[in-house]
């Protein structure tokens, strides 16, 4: 396992998300994901499913210490005291003291300015609920914006080989952050990829493999598939092999085509 550090904090580069798993499912992938060596485990408030986390958690003999556990503040809970409330709730369904990253989940400053977001989530680093801080889904206006008002350790966005970030690359370089790509595998469209498979010919892996590698082989840069199979899950941990050459790596992001997946009513003005 390749593992980042940010901030003198090491974070595994490759983890485990759970978005769309919910009850046993979600509580067997999570517990499958422990046994085959991931320690990096996201989930969020939107997700619905932080018990079935958290019961996985509870019950598996990894140390906490070895752990790195995000989770995020919903859209609709950026008013502080809800913040705060939601969050609490949080630990209470993970069965932890703390989290090792708590992000704002989307940009809404209908629900409070924010700046007065990120105070909230300040205060609860201070009190020891969680040991850093982060946004997801922020543009690099809005990033910038919140980098300037307090210390992030993270930036959470859609990033595959079809959607380059080259700008939030460079911030979160500039500014010591992790840059962690969801959706990953593009929702499996990467399978289809001619150039992808015909590296993965090349070093015996499959197109995800590669395009997971390609990631993590990246400064910064953590990535957090989701698997619903156990060889989905066994497969993605398996990219510590092998590594791409710099041509390949250079032939992978120029496939990029501004391919966005992720793009809800209420996302921001990528453009800004």
């Amino acid at each position: 396992m390749i593992d980042r550090t940010i901030q003198q904090t090491s974070v595994p580069a490759l983890g485990f998300g759970t978005y769309q798993l919910r009850g046993t499912a979600c509580r067997e992938a999570v517990a499958d994901a422990l046994t085959l060596g991931y320690r990096h485990i996201d989930t969020a408030q939107a997700y619905r499913n932080e018990a079935e986390v958290g019961a996985a958690l509870a019950t598996s003999d990894v140390p906490r210490d070895d752990l790195f556990v995000t989770t995020k503040v919903w859209v609709d809970h950026l008013e502080p005291d809800t913040a705060r409330r939601t969050t609490t709730q949080s630990l209470r369904d993970l069965q932890l003291d703390y989290v090792d990253l708590l992000l704002i989940h989307w940009p809404n400053e209908d629900a409070a300015p924010l700046e007065a977001t990120l105070d909230a989530l300040d205060a609860l680093k201070d009190e020891g609920k969680t040991r850093h801080i982060g946004v997801s889904n922020f543009t690099p206006t809005l990033l910038q914006r919140a980098i300037d008002h307090t210390t992030l350790f993270c930036h959470q966005v859609e990033y595959h080989p079809f959607l380059s970030q080259d700008a939030l690359l460079a911030q979160a370089r500039s500014h010591d952050l992790l840059l962690t790509a969801y959706t990953p595998l593009a929702r499996g469209e990467v399978l289809a990829s001619g150039r992808l498979q015909a590296i993965g010919e090349r070093h015996g892996k499959t197109p995800a493999q590669v395009t997971l590698r390609w990631l993590v082989q990246q400064e910064q840069v953590a990535a957090i598939p989701k698997a619903s199979s156990a060889q989905h899950r066994k497969e993605n941990i398996d990219i510590f092999d092998f590594s791409l050459s710099d041509e390949e790596m250079r032939a992978i992001h120029t496939l990029a085509a501004g391919q966005r997946l992720v793009d809800p009513a209420f996302a921001p003005n990528w453009e800004r």
